[in-house]
């Protein structure tokens, strides 16, 4: 047995011991980190016998200002009081993708409904204020069906970028009494300081956190959204994009199946060749995965992405949600740094938010796969426990 599931079989025993006297919600998340950690062994197979059957919906479409979004659900067996918006990151697969798949499916093994719905803009990995709009609409099209929300209320979870966008989204005055909590994971409060950390590495200083150098798909997405604002001439950007959405759907596959991932990524590398310059440059930055070049390029382009606006960076937004905000963030993320969180945090406090905040040596970017103390664990099954009571 490895150091990590002996670690953390000893935290889930521990936890376990205390849901005597702690109820319901802690035995749910319990069992739910159990199966999201994919513990394996005796404790996995306890958990997932204790889970609800979860029936998975044909696909349906939810209506936005934008036009309709596809969606999925996922109802646990018996009955359950309340649904959550689930809403991935920047990722071409949306819905498909399979860590959301797996977390839809542990969620409402742990009794709530989820419905599943990517945003088209990051989908084709774009940062924009639609998204935000978007998320804002799916919430009003649940608020108004009783099987969705009995009360009125849906949860809010966002991953990684789509959890700034969440926030934002909830503090909107026509959904603010429609949210039961919302939660960010991984996600960002200033969209700006973000970008500048992935560009040149930068985080702002928080004791007890260290600033690690960014993952190259970051600065590979921020390429792909200014490609069009004067970094190449307007007659490559179509091609360039085409390499990096190439490189882009490489890196996504290597969860899937890694004969297809170097396939794609020599495909990535094949277009470069075949690019004029400046493109071609950026093209082979981004197959290198040379942050340290490429990042700088861009810095001068960075105030063209509309970072400020308060859609898109919640910190910007003058009165947030009045539900529960929940933060949870891996405290060595290189996509989204640690230090986002503990900033944005601080904001909301001041703003008179009830904010509940989580830096986890547990996770990394925006999901559980980390060896850590019991302590780590714990806090976790408490951070969810409070989630699940909502």
């Amino acid at each position: 047995m490895t150091r990590r599931r002996v670690v953390v079989l000893a935290a889930v025993l521990i936890a376990l011991a205390l849901i005597v006297y702690v109820g319901a919600p802690y035995a749910r998340a319990t069992m739910f980190i159990i199966r999201a950690a994919s513990l394996g062994g005796r404790a996995e197979a306890f958990a997932d016998r204790e889970a609800r059957a979860v029936v998975v919906q044909p696909r349906h479409q939810v209506t936005t200002r934008y036009g309709d979004v596809q969606a999925q659900l996922y109802v646990p067996e018996g009955t359950s009081r309340r649904t959550v918006l689930l809403v991935p990151g920047i990722h071409s697969m949306g819905i498909e993708e399979p860590r959301l798949t797996a977390l839809a499916n542990d969620l409402a093994g742990a009794g709530v409904k989820v419905m599943a719905m990517a945003l088209p803009d990051l989908q084709a990995y774009r940062i924009t204020l639609r998204g935000t709009d978007v998320i804002e609409d799916a919430v009003t099209w649940m608020s108004k069906r009783p099987d969705l929300a009995p009360d009125g209320r849906v949860g809010i979870v966002g991953i990684s970028f789509a959890g700034g966008l969440s926030i934002s989204a909830a503090s909107r005055p026509s959904i603010r009494d429609k949210v039961a909590f919302v939660l960010s994971f991984g996600g960002h409060g200033d969209l700006d300081r973000v970008m500048h950390y992935l560009t040149t590495g930068e985080a702002p200083q928080v004791p007890g956190l260290e600033t690690h150098p960014p993952h190259d798909y970051g600065v590979a997405v921020i390429l792909f959204s200014l490609a069009d604002r004067g970094v190449v001439p307007a007659d490559q950007v179509v091609a360039l994009r085409a390499g990096i959405e190439t490189f882009l759907l490489a890196s996504q596959l290597t969860l899937v199946s890694m004969d297809q991932a170097n396939a794609t990524f020599a495909k990535a590398r094949e277009m470069a060749t075949m690019l004029p310059e400046p493109s071609k440059t950026y093209l082979n930055y981004v197959n290198d995965r040379a942050v340290n070049k490429l990042g700088p390029a861009l810095v001068p382009y960075l105030k063209q992405l509309g970072s400020d606006n308060p859609a898109v960076s919640p910190e910007h937004v003058s009165r947030p949600a009045s539900a529960p905000i929940f933060l949870l963030h891996g405290s060595g993320d290189t996509v989204i740094p640690a230090a986002e969180t503990a900033l944005f945090s601080e904001d909301l406090r001041r703003k008179g938010a009830d904010v509940h905040v989580l830096l986890s040596e547990l996770i990394t970017h925006a999901e559980v796969n980390k060896a850590a103390t019991y302590i780590d664990v714990l806090k976790l099954v408490h951070l969810w426990a409070q989630v699940l009571g909502k």
